[in-house]
């Protein structure tokens, strides 16, 4: 039997035997894509790293998801890189992504409506106008014979005003929302130490915004997700003021960046798979969906969920200590050969068993019916306009951990 260690340095200990691989995934190289992830897959269904243990297969991931003696675990994120205060760390312990028990139900229970599969019905015509505008745009561009920039004319502005739509923000304000969230996505990096000054900077910024926004719709409330919820505290028996502020900078940072990073991998994947991408151009009606979870599947931008044990236990013989993090690599898990026999992607595939893209238990994503509603009007509609993909070079892609995606996407197509 072998155990890790619930001390200080989150560190597997020595009783980890030689069998067991070991994951640096501290290091700037480290890539959750690499050889050296599917070696330890592999070997073995965990392995040792710089913090806890990582889960390497799907039938691990998709049973420690849900088990009671693992807690959130990503309030600990800054902590092990030796950030323990300042604006984004005070706003990230207490967001919904990290709170656990009964305050997490209550905030959860109260925000669900606002991200319902009637919600995200309701909000397609506009995420089809978006869209439309948008690769009008590319075309034109591409004709008067300037690089097209994925990111830039695509998924961020794509992302950005499909998010303004769902909270019923002017338009005017996605490039402020956008440049803010990009920042605070830097914190779930492994450099963001380095980066902590402009990150407190940026949720200053969205704190100073979110106020503004609150006390606009105060005085003149509307049908949107905002009005809704600052109808609840206006109450006094639902969201604290803290509270909503929390969660309507978490809106604006998660509703952004996993989309757009999600955006820029699917288009990436479809790159490197044409004919997949021709199949879903000529049957959008019927593989839209399937094209959709098998890109989110085989290539994720949250590349791993993190959890924490709440006590000690044991789990297929691996005693675990509480306190000890438990990194459960689901990217890694979507690809496992013994979930999936032939895992590369195939949109026409039957039978596919569930990724675990958006996480999963009672942390499962909050936002997944937007975020798969909005970009299931972006695939097909970019697979009917475009053909040919390829990317020139001079991409420039987040580090390959964490949240990951393309900062930079130059594009060349032809125009259907």
């Amino acid at each position: 039997m072998t155990a890790v260690s619930g001390a200080a340095s989150h560190t597997a200990d020595s009783t980890v035997g030689d069998e067991v691989p070991y994951l640096d995934i501290a290091s700037p190289s480290f890539a959750m894509s690499s050889e050296a992830v599917r070696d330890a897959r592999e070997r073995h269904w965990y392995a040792g790293t710089n913090y806890g243990v990582a889960v390497l297969r799907y039938r691990e991931v998709t049973e420690l998801l849900k088990h009671p003696s693992l807690n959130q675990g990503s309030a600990k994120w800054p902590d092990h890189h030796g950030v323990h205060g300042g604006l984004f760390y005070d706003w990230w312990v207490k967001n919904l992504l990290v709170l656990e028990g009964e305050e997490h139900h209550r905030i959860r229970r109260l925000l669900n409506p606002a991200f319902s599969p009637r919600v995200a019905q309701s909000l397609k015509p506009e995420f089809e106008e978006i869209a439309a505008e948008l690769i009008k745009n590319m075309k034109a561009k591409q004709s008067r014979g300037e690089q097209v920039e994925y990111v830039a004319d695509f998924s961020e502005p794509f992302a950005t005003r499909a998010l303004c739509a769902m909270m019923g923000l002017s338009h005017e304000h996605w490039p402020f929302i956008a440049d803010r969230a990009n920042t605070v996505g830097y914190a779930l990096s492994i450099t963001i130490k380095e980066d902590i000054e402009r990150i407190d900077r940026a949720v200053h910024e969205l704190y100073d915004f979110v106020d503004d926004l609150i006390e606009e719709r105060k005085a003149n409330p509307g049908e949107d997700v905002v009005s809704r919820l600052v109808g609840f505290t206006a109450h006094g028996d639902k969201l604290s003021d803290e509270e909503l502020r929390n969660a309507l900078v978490l809106m604006l940072f998660g509703g952004m960046d996993t989309t757009r990073n999600q955006l820029g991998l699917l288009l990436q994947t479809y790159i490197r798979h044409p004919e997949q991408w021709e199949l879903l151009a000529q049957n959008p009606e019927e593989l839209t969906r399937p094209a959709l979870e098998e890109g989110l599947r085989v290539n994720p931008t949250t590349r791993w969920v993190t959890r924490e044990a709440n006590e000690d236990f044991e789990y297929q013989g691996l005693r675990i200590a509480k306190g000890t993090t438990v990194h459960l690599f689901t990217m890694s898990s979507g690809t496992d050969p013994e979930a999936y026999p032939d895992p590369e992607i195939d949109i026409l595939a039957k039978d596919r068993k569930p990724h675990h893209t958006f996480g999963g238990g009672v942390h499962h994503c909050l936002g997944h019916y937007i975020a798969r509603a909005d970009m299931s009007v972006a695939l097909p509609m970019l697979a009917q306009a475009f053909t040919g993909l390829s990317c020139p070079g001079g991409d420039e892609w987040l580090p390959d951990s964490g949240n990951h995606g393309p900062v930079r996407l130059p594009l060349d197509f032809t125009v259907r």
